[in-house]
This record gives C-alpha cells, structure tokens and sequence, in this order.
C-alpha cells in the first residue's frame, strides 16, 4: 500500500484530483492537508494543519511515498503572504519531506513562472527561460529552484507541473487554450508518480485542445501522460457568453494573459 500527502487539498485542483487518485481497494491512501476542515473519504485520512508549520509537516510527512504540493496562496497577493506561504511554505515542505525520508515530490508550479513569453516563442519548451509576470509567479520559479536543490544535493525525485489551467471546466475563452481537464489531470499527476526514477522535471500542465500549442506537451509526456480531452467542446456555450474570440484581446499578448496587466502592478496589490 501506499501513501500520498496531497497539501492544499481542499483547493481547487485538490478537490479536483482527490476522487481521481484514491484507490479504494486499499492499495493507496491519499493523505489530505490543508488549513481547511476536510472530511475524509474511503481510502483518504486528513490533516488540519499548515505548509508553514515544520513540526506539522514532518510529522505528516511519515510514512509517505510522494508528497503533492498544492498548498498555497492560489492567485496574486502581497509580497508578505506569498513570501509566507508560498516560499517559505514549499521550502517548509520539501525540507520536511528531506528529513522524513520522503523519496518523491510533484510540485504544482504555474504558467506565471514563465509569464511574460510571448505567442511568437510558442510552443514553450520546459527549459525556457524564467519570466514570470507577478509575486506569485515568482514564488513558482522559486519552488522549481527549490526543487531542483532538493533533487541534485538529496537526491529526491522531483517534477514540477506548470498547470495553466485546471477547472471543472474553462472559464472563459482564453481557457479553450490553458484548459488543463480534471481528468487529466488526474492521468498527468498519476503519471508523476508512477514513473520510474524520473530524477528532476519541469513540465506543462495542459490537455489536448484544439486551439493549444502554447507550451510543450514533450516532456509530459516522456513522464507517460497522453492528455486525451479539448476544451473546443465547451467552444459554442463560451461563444455564448462572451462573443466570438477576439485575437487582439490582450490576454493573448503574454502567456500569464491577464495576470500581465498594470492592474498586477506592486501599487495595486
């Protein structure tokens, strides 16, 4: 049997992957952290506790096959939360992971670490360089460094998702592109961990749509991941509520789209 620490489990994506990775039969046991109350399921045990909280996190982490880190302020804030939560916070876990003997870490990092490339760089190869288009955007570049330490000086294995993004299903049409499914994100993060001495990985997290192509899907897929969902079905209920897709929109300037705006400037946070 095994055992996965999911932090940030009553997020978004948290909630999202919970029924996609429990196994029922007894062969795994997802162990669910987060600030928030959880009620467990069959096959899941939960933990009121946070990212930031060393002594709390070593102790969760005993016994543990893989940690998935979602934990974590999910959107833009002020320089003091997300050094908090996201930076400390990720440092908290991989350190805690280090010290309880942990062998494996999937880290959810975020397009916004690479937010200011442009469509004429598209497909984004995993080893682009960083540009990331806010606070939180920094705090994913700093949790890929963070990863990348703890794989080469301790030798755990490491990958880190680039999600763009990962909703019941796409919010607006700028999403027909980003649109990671639930389902797959559940095969993605299944394919973390389950692949065989993967060492240090930087991927993207993202489906098979149609109106895709922004970032590389090459290395997801070494991992074993083949996406198999397109947001292009959800393509005439957007229509419907937003109008046809404008290209001169600027949330298509950048790869971060609106999280790129002056609105994100430090001023205005």
């Amino acid at each position: 049997m095994s055992t996965i620490l999911i932090t940030g489990a009553a997020g978004g994506v948290g909630s999202l992957l919970r029924p996609r990775l429990v196994r029922t039969d007894g062969t795994r046991t997802l162990r669910l952290l987060d600030l928030a109350e959880i009620t467990p399921d069959k096959g899941e045990e939960a933990i009121q506790a946070s990212v930031t909280d060393m002594s709390a996190m070593i102790e969760a982490c005993q016994g543990v096959d893989a940690v998935i880190h979602l934990g974590g302020q999910a959107t833009e804030a002020s320089w003091e939360k997300i050094l908090e939560v996201n930076i400390d916070g990720t440092r908290t876990v991989f350190e805690a992971a280090r010290r309880a003997g942990v062998p494996r870490v999937v880290f959810a990092s975020s397009n916004h670490a690479v937010g200011f490339h442009k469509p004429d760089e598209y497909p984004l190869p995993e080893n682009v360089t960083a540009l990331p288009d806010t606070y939180y955007g920094v705090s994913k570049v700093a949790g890929e460094g963070l990863g990348a330490l703890y794989a080469k000086r301790y030798g755990l294995d490491v990958i880190c998702i680039r999600i763009l993004s990962c909703f019941p299903k796409p919010p607006n049409l700028r999403a027909l592109s980003t649109w990671l499914s639930p389902d797959d994100a559940g095969r993605l993060f299944e394919a973390c961990l389950t692949v065989e001495k993967p060492g240090y990985r930087i991927v993207y997290g993202v489906s098979a749509n149609t109106r895709g192509g922004w970032v590389s899907l090459e290395g997801a897929r070494e991992l074993g991941y083949e996406p198999q969902d397109d947001a292009e079905i959800h393509l005439a209920e957007l229509t419907a509520e937003f109008g046809p897709i404008d290209p001169a929109d600027p949330v298509f300037t950048y790869l971060g789209g609106p999280f790129c705006a002056p609105e994100f400037d430090a001023d205005n946070l």
